[in-house]
């Protein structure tokens, strides 16, 4: 969709952004409750049904934790989605799947991937 829109040069709707934004929240917490920490989140990571409904997809890489406050020190996921603490080689938390999900709602607006 991402693509169509940049061919196009239209944006999604803030509604539209909500809308995905808000159920892949509750998607990740759901996942967070679990103990699992995806670390591959990222747009083409989500899929959406025939409904608008948006599904977190691909946890190929993703462990799940003995605590919900473990950490991890391995270096996985896509480098444009990764937290500081990831890209430094340093140990984190489920709050890096939440690094991810910012840079995911800042392409969803901007149809452009972070560099920062």
């Amino acid at each position: 969709m991402i693509k169509k829109k940049k061919a196009t040069g239209t944006y999604f709707t803030e509604t539209e952004i909500m809308n995905w934004f808000v159920q892949i929240c509750l998607g990740l917490n759901y996942i967070h409750s679990k103990r699992i920490m995806h670390r591959d989140l990222k747009v083409s990571n989500i899929f959406l049904t025939a409904n608008n409904i948006a599904k977190i997809g691909d946890f190929g890489i993703s462990k799940v934790l003995q605590e919900v406050l473990d950490f991890t020190i391995s270096t996985v996921g896509t480098p444009f989605y990764m937290s500081p603490e990831v890209c430094q080689g340093r140990s984190y938390t489920l709050k890096s799947d939440i690094w991810g999900l910012g840079c995911l709602l800042y392409e969803l607006a901007t149809l452009e991937v972070t560099n920062a």
